[in-house]
């Protein structure tokens, strides 16, 4: 692990006049060898992202109760039949992006109690292999979600195309949560974090410059 990563995120925080500490590093540690996550924690960090809800069980269940202050992001598509489990063990759901997820996950807060943030993603690029709510859709999805289903809506993330400029997307993405009276900016990753900084991101979901390649 290194610092490089938190020198690189204050120094765009304070390119953009911003506070690096109204910004969430989120430790994306799916896929990752158990002695980085070892090393991951040694270190301090408690906040970490998971693709897969499975898989983060495993992971995080039992560390669970020997980190009382981890904080679980799920960041990659859920699946309706994980949704309990989801509940369960995340903290903050990323990846609200269809009316059925969002109906199961209602359900499944009023059940357990336990009513997580939540991010609405919009699908920025229209790409038809990405999930995420389409952008003419999203302002409707987000009142939805809000007023039928009293989700507490944190804010809205997005993946930009890899052959596109994530700045445009960014912006749009920024656009629409202003328009929408959202704060939260679940936005930029390893390769574009910094310019997700510029345009206001809240929340930036780093692996592989925090860890090192997957193996």
């Amino acid at each position: 692990m290194s610092d490089d990563i938190i020198a690189r995120m204050t120094k765009a925080a304070e390119a953009a006049d911003r506070n690096v500490k109204d910004i969430s590093l989120i430790a994306v540690s799916k896929q990752q060898p158990e002695d980085r996550i070892e090393q991951a924690l040694g270190a301090g960090y408690r906040r970490f992202g998971e693709n897969r809800v499975q898989e983060a069980m495993a992971r995080w269940q039992a560390r669970r109760n020997v980190y009382s202050d981890l904080e679980l992001h799920l960041i990659g598509p859920l699946q309706s039949n994980k949704a309990a489990d989801a509940v369960q063990l995340f903290d903050v759901i990323h990846t609200v992006d269809r009316e059925k997820i969002a109906k199961t996950l209602a359900a499944e807060m009023q059940k357990q109690d336990r009513h997580l943030p939540c991010f609405i993603q919009v699908n920025t690029g229209e790409e038809e292999q990405k999930s995420g709510i389409l952008p003419e859709q999203a302002s409707e999805f987000i009142h939805y979600c809000q007023q039928d289903l009293a989700l507490n809506i944190a804010g809205l993330m997005c993946i930009p195309p890899l052959d596109e400029n994530p700045a445009i997307h960014f912006g749009f993405l920024k656009h629409l949560s202003e328009k929408s009276g959202l704060v939260g900016l679940s936005m930029g990753m390893s390769a574009d974090f910094e310019t997700a900084i510029a345009f206001g991101a809240t929340h930036i979901r780093v692996g592989s410059a925090l860890f090192g390649n997957r193996n």
